[in-house]
């Protein structure tokens, strides 16, 4: 008999090790799915809040769970499958317009830090660019060398084509921390 008890207490903590490692297991790829997918930019566009070459994470539940808000910066698929990272500007049903180098919503000039309000190139928003329920508009930080929806081979983009938030920076080392 004491050997029968014996045999299922080791089976028990086999079967309670098992589980526990497969759950941890479980829990370690949802975290790095949820919020550690890497993404490594490309060109300046972003500059000054992200440069060229660095590598920032992106949360995927983020617009899971919610939508898009202005001055999120996204990464976002692009028609010709390759992603991008620009900051959200116009949100679904809105107007945007360029004039004289400040960016309108609704009519009224936008409210940003400073840079981010001004464009010196409209593109398509030179004239009023409304969103459809399912658009946003979309701006690199860096308004004269960017490649975003003031231009015709990006435009609108699409909530479908938004695969997540970046929110923090883990390379270069010396700009370790969270993209605001």
């Amino acid at each position: 008999m004491e050997f029968y008890q014996e045999e299922t207490s080791i089976l028990r903590r086999v079967v309670n090790w098992i589980v526990d490692i497969v759950v941890v297991i479980c829990l370690a790829w949802f975290v790095v799915y949820a919020f550690g997918s890497q993404v490594k930019i490309a060109g300046q566009s972003m500059t000054p809040t992200l440069s060229g070459d660095d590598v920032v994470l992106m949360n995927r539940l983020a617009y899971d769970l919610g939508d898009p808000g202005r001055f999120d910066v996204v990464v976002f698929e692009r028609e010709d499958r390759r992603t991008n990272v620009k900051r959200v500007i116009g949100l679904p049903g809105e107007t945007v317009q360029i004039t004289g180098g400040t960016v309108y919503i609704d009519g009224e000039p936008l409210e940003a830090d400073e840079g981010l309000s001004s464009v010196s190139l409209a593109g398509l928003a030179e004239n009023p660019v409304t969103l459809e329920a399912d658009e946003y508009f979309l701006l690199g930080d860096n308004r004269d060398s960017s490649e975003d929806s003031r231009f015709a081979n990006i435009g609108n983009v699409k909530r479908s084509q938004i695969m997540g938030k970046v929110w923090f920076c883990v390379l270069p080392l010396v700009e370790i921390g969270p993209v605001n």
